[in-house]
């Protein structure tokens, strides 16, 4: 009987143990426009909520390099010459929390998406990734529009919500929209339809228990 219950644990050892590799193997990290300029906030609005996206990029990143997990880098080439991301400004760089490492792979693009213009998908299928952690800036622009194509090209999306931000907004009625009513409202728009929106601790906490 104890041999039989042995086998048992361990026939339901090996099944989980499988899955989890799976899961693993299936998910990636998209880092998306985290570059210096987005810190010129004059350029885009009077404020931007989310001071700590960026070190909250850093911080998944540093996870997913640790358990050797896929990571891309999304990189946006301004066409706007006086843009801060404009690729002969220094804003074009990449900020400091979230340098490429050599063999990482990195995308350029020029318009929102992350997916139109670049071989980020082939890539991704390529490798059987099925699943994206999306984090970078900002939410009302290349993020949302990334997270809403990355699922409808049939990718399962997790969008970390402290690992993005937004500017504000005027809008076309006169009135001027705060930075947190506008990121607030994206979130609002993305969960469920298109993404699972998670905070940075909660998605580490949750992937913690499948190593």
């Amino acid at each position: 009987m104890n041999i039989s219950m042995k086998r048992i644990k361990a026939f339901f050892l090996d099944v989980f143990r499988n899955f989890r590799s799976k899961f693993i193997l299936m998910t990636a990290l998209v880092l998306i426009d985290v570059q210096r300029g987005l810190q010129e906030i004059a350029f885009y609005g009077t404020e931007r909520n989310n001071p700590e996206a960026e070190e909250n990029c850093g911080r998944l990143l540093n996870y997913f390099r640790k358990n050797q997990l896929p990571v891309f880098h999304v990189k946006h080439n301004s066409t706007n010459l006086s843009s801060p991301l404009h690729p002969s400004k220094l804003g074009n760089d990449f900020h400091s929390a979230v340098q490429p490492m050599i063999n990482e792979t990195i995308f350029e693009k020029a318009v929102n998406s992350a997916f139109i213009g670049t071989n980020l998908e082939a890539s991704l299928k390529a490798q059987n990734i099925t699943d994206l952690v999306i984090a970078g800036l900002t939410i009302e622009h290349c993020i949302s529009t990334s997270v809403r194509m990355a699922s409808n090209l049939g990718f399962n999306v997790v969008l970390v919500s402290d690992a993005t931000a937004a500017f504000d907004k005027m809008g076309y009625d006169g009135n001027k929209y705060p930075a947190e009513v506008i990121f607030h409202a994206e979130l609002a728009n993305l969960q469920d339809e298109f993404a699972s929106i998670k905070d940075t601790e909660t998605l580490l906490s949750e992937l913690d228990k499948l190593f």
